[in-house]
């Protein structure tokens, strides 16, 4: 063990921290717009299948890594073996980048808590989020001017200071160390889920909620399928590589904190689990909304708002301003729904920060104080690429990739270098058992050796 390396105050405090790094905007913003694209039920089947096939079995792997060797993604695989070091610096890259977007994100639900005091959105929240608060400038599908829609023209200036904000936020957790994350995540946990609660138990209440729910729950297997059942089910597990922080680094720097006595298999499907649950609970959440909406406009479910990343920013104002009560309930409605993805936001960025400055502190032994401002020095002036008036397509662009390409690919090397690599497999397996309630088995192999390899390289092709 290495001798003055920091660890959290509690198992408590590892799982609060591990839970606040899987529940995330990915629970609240994002899963809910890539199951509405997928078509609701039909991508929920592969969701929960790459829960059980990849997402537990790859979190245990993490965790015993973590723990085993005491080091953050870099150094773990390079106790694997020197040629797979490269393998732990991948996902450090990708947490920095995803970052520097995710606190955009944040940056947003700050303008939109103040918005939320008027219902500043007006009678047509796509039209004010698109245009008059991100200034996107749409560009034509043909010819040379379609080039324009990349163009890095305009700035967002309304946006800078909350995006500033909440970079200082987050260097103020982290320079701390992991026992300030473990502190704060006892608050910043549980307040989202209270929040989340509040709005399921509204949002089922509301008129049509029905039918917008039916279309959440009832599988299309025409869809998952048919001809773009390839994206669904790589979506799936995209999602399930997003939001349980799988291929990301985090959960090995994070595990590589544990205290001596911490069960590796336990805290694994705890985590997974509550994570996975808070989505579920958040599909409710939207779906309602929308089914509402639907019911509103007269048009189907399917139909009823844009699909992508405005879902939580168009959606739901129109929701807000369709809320019977009056403006002061419409009003607490929407603050409560944007502190709670700022709330959830704000945990994922302290874990994706604390993965890559887990792997600088191992290689180059810096200061923690120096290693924190230089990276949320350069995860700020990264995201001041998405404050352009093209910065959704860029934010849209850089998302897809990390995401469906960049960490599905780390997560099939991972398997590969393990499962079919590593001669230290068996002893490794022995060490996870020799600290963990749950033992892993054949069941464990067949999964990281078969099962998510070949689901991953299909999707990929």
């Amino acid at each position: 063990m290495t001798v003055g390396r920091e660890r959290w105050d509690s198992r408590t405090a590892f799982i609060m921290a591990a839970v606040g790094s899987a529940v995330g905007l990915g629970n609240v913003w994002r899963f809910p717009y890539r199951a509405y694209e997928g078509g609701g039920g039909a991508f929920l089947v592969p969701y929960f299948i790459a829960l059980v096939t990849a997402g537990i079995p790859l979190m245990i792997l993490e965790y015993g890594l973590g723990r085993r060797y005491q080091a953050a993604s870099p150094k773990a695989f390079k106790s694997i073996g020197k040629g797979f070091e490269w393998i732990g610096w991948w996902p450090v890259v990708m947490c920095l980048v995803v970052a520097s977007y995710y606190c955009v994100i944040m940056a947003w639900c700050w303008n939109y808590l103040y918005f939320s005091i008027t219902q500043a959105w007006g009678k047509d929240p796509s039209s004010f989020f698109y245009t008059s608060f991100l200034k996107f400038k749409q560009a034509t599908p043909t010819g040379t001017e379609s080039l324009k829609g990349m163009d890095l023209h305009g700035f967002n200036w309304e946006v800078l200071i909350p995006l500033a904000v909440t970079w200082i936020l987050v260097y103020l957790v982290i320079i701390k160390g992991v026992k300030g994350v473990g502190k704060v995540v006892m608050w910043t946990v549980p307040l989202p889920l209270l929040c989340l609660l509040l709005l399921f138990v509204r949002g089922i209440t509301l008129e049509g909620a029905g039918a917008g729910i039916e279309y959440y729950l009832t599988p299309d297997f025409d869809k998952l399928f048919g001809p773009d059942g390839g994206a669904i089910w790589m979506g799936a597990y995209a999602q399930i590589f997003f939001s349980l922080s799988v291929g990301w680094g985090i959960l090995i720097a994070y595990s590589s904190y544990m205290p001596k006595r911490s069960d590796v298999t336990n805290n694994a499907i705890i985590t997974s689990l509550a994570n996975c649950g808070v989505s579920f609970l958040a599909g409710f959440v939207v779906f309602s909304i929308v089914g509402h909406l639907a019911h509103v406009d007269g048009t189907t479910v399917e139909g009823a708002v844009d699909k992508g990343f405005g879902l939580a920013f168009v959606a739901y104002p129109k929701a807000i301003s369709a809320m019977p009560g009056g403006p002061i309930v419409a009003a607490s409605f929407g603050i409560i729904f944007f502190f709670m993805l700022i709330t959830l936001g704000i945990d994922s960025a302290f874990s994706m920060i604390e993965a890559a400055l887990g792997g600088i502190y191992d290689k180059f032994k810096i200061s923690r104080r120096r290693a924190c401002a230089i990276a949320c020095t350069l995860g700020f002036l990264m995201g001041c690429i998405y404050l352009t008036h093209a910065g959704l397509a860029w934010l849209d662009i850089v998302d897809n990739w990390v995401n469906f390409y960049g960490i599905t690919l780390i997560a099939l090397f991972e398997c590969l270098v393990i499962g079919w690599l590593w001669k230290g497999k068996a002893e490794f397996k022995a060490y996870v058992n020799s600290v963990s309630e749950f033992k892993i088995g054949v069941l464990w192999d067949i999964c990281i050796m078969v099962i998510t390899p070949v689901i991953l390289i299909l999707s990929l092709i």
